[in-house]
């Protein structure tokens, strides 16, 4: 599977921590959008698409959830509990985000605005098209 965990530098001292992400930097993409997820209960599963063009970077800012990533033929979950964590998710890659504790704050960084028609939201249609690629 091609996704990365990516590790920020954080700066800090006393006062407190600080992680600056930058386009084309530590995030491997232009940045074009930015949207969270909060108040998620822990029974829900989110996501549940995938892209055909969009690439994208989750950061849990506060708090956990798993992610589940599947190219087609590989199943895998990633806990992301790290301010100072990423993960990049690449086109054409199943995602469902669940298991989310109390308070977590999901953040999505974007490499292209909203598009519905860039969403495959139907596993069955993901499968089809991965195997055709």
């Amino acid at each position: 599977m091609n996704y990365k965990l990516l590790n920020f530098k954080v700066h800090g001292d006393e006062r407190g921590s600080l992680v600056s992400l930058e386009s084309n930097k530590n995030i491997p993409f232009d940045i074009k959008r930015i949207y969270y997820m909060y108040d998620t209960s822990p029974e829900w599963v989110r996501g549940k698409h995938a892209h055909k063009k969009l690439e994208q970077v989750l950061i849990a800012i506060d708090g956990a959830c798993t992610i589940v990533l599947d190219d087609g033929k590989t199943r895998q979950e990633i806990l992301l509990n790290r301010p100072d964590a990423g993960l990049y998710v690449p086109v054409y890659m199943w995602r469902e985000m669940k298991n989310f504790s109390y308070g977590c704050k999901l953040m999505v960084l974007a490499s292209d605005l909203y598009d519905e028609k860039d969403y495959i939201r139907s596993y069955d249609e993901f499968l089809k098209e991965v195997a055709n690629a």
